[in-house]
């Protein structure tokens, strides 16, 4: 009896286990775009704004247009661009009524290019009968699989009083890439350029403080 009335307590505690393990969830959600895929485009964005070779007099007020300017992540580039204008000493309006000048930007292109280039046998379906594809595994020997971001713009600048030609900046491109290797069936790895480097511990303490280092304070060496 002892025996019988043990097993039951044991049936019971497993039983309530199952049961609250079977009331735990997790719930997960995704975004309809992956970060890599926007850090492609906003990485070439911010280097074609970089590259527009583009100048206006100091003393002009300038209003921006980008009626024109359109692609993915259209609100980032401009925004970029404009942050670019003002470190070179622009002076930037939010009405075309106080402007000496009108800067006209544009994209030719501000998007992503995917390729893939394979050694071995790509994966392909086997119609069966009665039961739908049987999908068969790809087979790499070697794979290389490219995204790469791409930016182009251009910007013109003219007066508002006479609509002379003040400035112009010819296409200007970014470019952004994060590209997978295989090698060999299992020998992986990814390239990329899209994040800069990770600094190291004693980077990482000179950028993160506030405050001018004191002598006590560096932590790789001793002073006397």
């Amino acid at each position: 009896m002892r025996v019988l009335t043990i097993a039951a307590n044991l049936a019971s505690i497993s039983m309530a286990c199952v049961l609250v393990a079977g009331c735990t969830t997790e719930k997960t959600s995704s975004p309809t775009r992956t970060a890599t895929e926007q850090l492609l485009i906003s990485t070439a964005a911010d280097r074609a704004a970089k590259n527009l070779s583009f100048q206006m007099p100091a003393s002009n007020k300038v209003f921006v247009d980008s009626t024109n300017f359109e692609g993915t992540d259209g609100k980032y580039a401009i925004s970029v661009i404009k942050d670019e204008f003002l470190k070179r000493g622009m002076r930037l309006v939010a009405d075309k009524k106080d402007a000496d000048a009108i800067v006209e930007i544009r994209s030719g292109a501000l998007s992503i290019d995917e390729s893939t280039a394979i050694v071995g046998i790509p994966e392909f379906n086997i119609p069966i009968p009665a039961a739908g594809n049987l999908t068969f595994p790809e087979i790499a020997l070697f794979k290389k699989s490219e995204r790469q971001g791409l930016a182009k713009f251009a910007a013109t600048g003219y007066s508002t009083q006479t609509g002379e030609l003040i400035s112009s900046s010819g296409p200007k491109y970014g470019f952004s890439e994060k590209t997978q290797w295989v090698v060999a069936l299992f020998v992986s790895w990814t390239t990329s350029d899209l994040l800069p480097p990770q600094p190291t511990e004693n980077e990482g303490y000179f950028f993160t403080r506030s405050l001018p280092l004191q002598r006590e304070d560096l932590p790789f060496q001793q002073w006397r």
